[in-house]
């Protein structure tokens, strides 16, 4: 998780909801609860777990009974201790007191209670790494100790492939692409933290490490749950079965083996976006939410969402422009967008979707730019667009000058994307000529753009000229 690329924004919601979600996580309100139970006569063991003989007590304190009463009360003590909520005062007397961060649940500040909302998910990730109690007792050597020999098992490995799997499930949640707020099958998350991104169809072997991954995955969501970071539909049972059992044991409806989400979904919370982000961003990931533009200026804004998708871009954009008036918003969205340098273009199509968002209270600031030779274009658009009168004629030099810098813009926001190409087919088709007059412009990223059409453009008499005048406009820049 320590990647040094940026991922896509992510919208958060807000601190004070997303502490009321961890107050509310089963997790962390069995802690608290436990916390406010403990008193002088509570024990724990040289661990600092709560001794054997307390634990029936605390299962009933926190209203739980059934088979894993005593294991859930024990996590929950676990959990007290670890996030401080539980102080351990005489190790040797085994005695306990309420910890100092107990009453940042009740007084603290939004940010206070994610904090200790932090490290219980810190606890249960690491909960999450460890072999099953099954595994563990088949380890035990004839003194009663684990032999970690005898395990299949390593945990600095396991807890790298459980940040791999959850860094890949941020990156599926907050890319425009993805599901969004929608469930992730289980098989394929599994699958994009085994199978190489250039492989093909994959191997037997890499389908089995898929299928056992899946199997630990299962595990560890069940774990992770509880504790708010995941909604999770655990992998059917039935499909767990032995394929070779007897018709008795068979389970009495046929199972659908194609209905993927019988294998496991999975989705982030709210709550479990804002947990990895913390997470990538203590690791030296750079994740970037919407919002952390909103106080900084219009070139920190038009660069900061050069990468943005369209709707996280938009959203960032809305909340810089509330914070500001029109009028001074355009002036200061148009200084700075100017520039000869390569993010320039990208730079100008920003500013261009910013200012459609700006009212009729922007005009005077796209006026005072209609000479400008970068923004003149720009300008001239937006005019129209609203049906502002006395808006003058574009010259030609200007329309060519303009259209270069929209293709660059959507080069370097888009790559080869099929709107583009289609932008490119309508450029050749709808003006005659186009090619002729368009190396002659005075644009830094002219043969970029012109090569870029002559790849993109599927006729191939169309492609070479506009590779021609690719050429003509790059030895032109070279004298």
């Amino acid at each position: 998780m320590s990647d040094s690329s940026p991922l896509p924004p992510v919208r958060l919601a807000s601190e004070a909801e997303l502490a009321r979600d961890a107050l509310s996580t089963p997790v962390l309100s069995r802690a608290a609860r436990l916390a406010r139970w403990a008193g002088p006569d509570t024990r724990v063991d040289a661990g600092g777990g709560l001794a054997d003989a307390q634990l029936p007590a605390a299962a009933e304190v926190l209203g739980l009974d059934g088979d894993d009463a005593a294991a859930l009360a024990s996590e929950a003590w676990r959990v007290a201790v670890d996030t401080g909520l539980v102080e351990v005062v005489d190790e040797e007397a085994g005695t306990v007191t309420a910890g100092p961060d107990l009453a940042l649940l009740t007084s603290g500040s939004p940010l206070d209670v994610l904090g200790v909302w932090q490290d219980a998910l810190e606890t249960l990730l690491a909960d999450a790494s460890v072999p099953d109690l099954d595994d563990l007792v088949d380890a035990l050597d004839e003194g009663g100790t684990v032999d970690f020999s005898r395990l299949d098992w390593d945990p600095q490995a396991e807890a790298d492939f459980l940040d791999r799997v959850l860094a890949n499930l941020y990156l599926l949640t907050v890319s425009e692409d993805g599901p969004g707020e929608g469930p992730v099958p289980l098989p394929a998350l599994a699958a994009s933290a085994i199978v190489p991104g250039d492989m093909g169809e994959p191997t037997n072997d890499v389908l089995e490490q898929v299928s056992d991954a899946m199997m630990r995955l299962d595990d560890q969501f069940r774990v992770l749950e509880p504790v708010g970071l995941v909604e999770y539909r655990p992998v059917d049972e039935a499909l767990m079965a032995d394929a070779d059992a007897d018709d008795a044991e068979a389970p009495a409806e046929p199972v659908d083996d194609t209905d993927v989400s019988r294998y496991g979904m999975v989705r982030l919370t709210p709550l479990g976006l804002y947990g990895l982000r913390a997470r990538l961003l203590e690791a030296g990931q750079a994740a970037p939410a919407v919002g952390e533009l909103a106080d900084k200026g219009a070139d920190a804004l038009l660069d900061g969402t050069a990468a943005f998708g369209p709707r996280a871009a938009q959203a960032e954009t809305e909340q810089w422009l509330t914070r500001r008036a029109p009028l001074a918003a355009a002036r200061e969205l148009l200084a700075a967008a100017r520039g000869a340098d390569a993010g320039g273009p990208l730079r100008r199509l920003r500013c261009q979707q910013a200012l459609s968002l700006v009212g009729a209270e922007a005009e005077p600031a796209l006026r005072e730019v209609l000479d400008d030779p970068e923004l003149g274009g720009l300008a001239r658009v937006w005019l129209t667009e609203r049906g502002a009168a006395d808006v003058p004629p574009p010259s030609e030099a200007m329309v060519f000058w303009l259209t270069v810098d929209t293709v660059a813009a959507q080069l370097a926001a888009e790559g080869n994307s099929e709107e583009l190409q289609a932008l490119v087919e309508g450029l050749a088709e709808h003006h005659s000529g186009f090619f002729a007059a368009a190396w002659r412009v005075d644009h830094p990223a002219t043969a970029d753009v012109l090569e870029a059409m002559g790849r993109l453009h599927p006729d191939k008499k169309v492609a070479k000229e506009a590779r021609k005048a690719a050429f003509k406009a790059r030895s032109a820049q070279g004298n």
